[in-house]
């Protein structure tokens, strides 16, 4: 049993010649605008000239050859009237002088003869290469009664044989050859006119053409390049208006948009430099606030604690009651346990490190209270600091490295932290790495769940820095750089 082939899916076919349209979109769109033009007015101009010129020859070739055979059978008719006569009188000479002087005359003939009823040449004009043998068996027709038309192929050109009635054929035929040579040569030279005239109306029509393309493409071009001046940048830059026409409107409405845009811009620089003031504003005041904290934990809760202490250890050296003195020791722990984090609470707040020996001394301080209270997690530090930066800077790059290593600590279950801080080309650069689960920090920022992270981002780009985010499987690692 023969398997019969699947039909077609038309829908494959349909595929097939989009994805075929949009290639051949793709070839065309290759082509500037002033080429697609030019090669559209060429190609209108060529077919239209060739369309005419086969039209105009067809045409004429028809007129000609109708007219042709008109005036052959007109012209066979004559001579089979005029060499009547001369044949009567066995005027063998007379006839021949009819037949030469009309082929002789006539600018398509190209011979003439007269046959008798049995078909005997009585006369011809082939003069001495002789009678060619073959155009007796090229009978246009059989009955000598009728006149008739045949055309006859040669080597040289296609002849027209016209046969006419002497004496309605009682006393023979008159033959006459006409040849297409000279008409034709008239089409072909009207033709190459045409086809000449053509070439000039294609020339002409690409001149004008390019005029035309160039007052387009001109404004265009300049629109274009006055959209990539905007593009980078300059929104000084205004399109020239060449002329009120469609162009012209789309040239001052993008100047409009140029100038709405520079207007906006300057909105938003200056909404940016308030918002920057406000926010140093706001870090500064959030750090003396702290640092004011910082102080009065350290001066009075950690004084008062302080003697506290103090007082306990006297208390128990003075009473000998076990008890009480079990119960003062106690109070005492207490007491110093309560010290020890109120300091270190008032080092996280603003540590005293940092303004009086630099990031280096704070960042080491802070990695040592990060293991006491994450002892779960080792902290690798390397720092490559100057003795002192900025205090902006030292402010901030503290803070930064403080928000991540606590992210790192409460959100990733990472059990190593790697911090660098180094200088580098003029700036100072701050990698934390860890080995944690990693997350989506473009998703959280979108989701209003990274409040640490985009404090981070403003920090440093308080400074003038920049910050990126690198978060996978493998952990997330947060590069900070900013200008020293």
């Amino acid at each position: 049993m023969n398997d019969e082939a699947a039909p077609a899916d038309p829908r494959d076919a349909r595929a097939r010649f989009d994805e075929w349209l949009v290639d051949a979109r793709r070839s065309v769109g290759r082509f500037s605008v002033r080429t697609k033009i030019l090669g559209i007015v060429l190609a209108m101009t060529t077919l239209l000239g060739l369309v005419v010129t086969w039209q105009v020859r067809t045409v004429l070739t028809g007129v000609l050859m109708n007219e042709l055979d008109n005036r052959g059978q007109s012209v066979a008719s004559d001579l089979a009237a005029r060499t009547s006569e001369p044949i009567l009188l066995n005027d063998t000479y007379g006839v021949f002088e009819i037949l030469d002087d009309t082929v002789t005359h006539h600018p398509d003939a190209t011979y003439a003869f007269v046959l008798d009823t049995n078909g005997g040449v009585i006369a011809h004009t082939f003069g001495e290469e002789g009678f060619p043998v073959a155009l007796l068996e090229v009978n246009p027709s059989d009955d000598l009664t009728v006149s008739s038309h045949r055309r006859v192929r040669t080597d040289q050109s296609l002849l027209h044989d016209f046969q006419a009635p002497i004496l309605d054929g009682q006393v023979g035929v008159v033959r006459l050859g006409l040849s297409e040579e000279r008409l034709a040569g008239i089409v072909s030279g009207i033709t190459t006119q045409m086809l000449i005239t053509t070439g000039f109306v294609g020339l002409a029509g690409v001149a004008a053409a390019s005029l035309l393309t160039w007052l387009l493409t001109r404004p265009i071009l300049d629109l274009v390049h006055t959209t990539q001046e905007v593009g980078a940048g300059d929104l000084s830059a205004r399109a020239t208006q060449w002329a009120d026409d469609e162009i012209g409107a789309l040239g001052a409405a993008f100047n409009r948009m140029v100038e709405d845009l520079a207007a906006n811009r300057d909105t938003i620089a200056e909404n940016e430099a308030a918002r920057t003031r406000l926010l140093e504003q706001l870090i500064d005041a959030q750090e003396e606030e702290r640092k004011r904290i910082a102080r009065e934990l350290h001066d009075s809760v950690g004084q008062g604690l302080s003697s506290l202490i103090v007082g306990m250890a006297v208390l128990t050296k003075s009473s000998t009651d076990p008890a009480v003195i079990a119960k003062r020791q106690a109070l005492q722990e207490i007491a110093e346990e309560t010290l020890e984090q109120v300091r270190q609470l008032g080092r996280q707040l603003r540590p005293s490190a940092l303004d009086d020996l630099g990031l280096a001394a704070a960042l080491d301080r802070y990695s040592q209270d990060f293991c006491l209270l994450y002892p779960g997690i080792s902290v690798d530090l390397h720092l490559d600091l100057p003795d002192r930066l900025p205090a902006t800077t030292e402010t901030n790059l503290y803070r930064i490295v403080q928000e991540g290593m606590t992210n790192a600590a409460r959100h990733s279950s990472a059990t190593k932290l790697s911090v660098l801080v180094t200088t580098r080309e003029g700036f100072v650069k701050t990698i934390i790495d860890d080995d944690g689960l990693g997350f989506d920090h473009v998703a959280a920022r979108k989701n209003g769940q990274s409040v640490g992270i985009h404090g981070m981002q403003e920090r440093a780009e308080l400074v003038g820095g920049s910050m990126t985010i690198e978060s996978g499987r493998a952990g997330t690692t947060v590069f900070v750089e900013v200008p020293v």
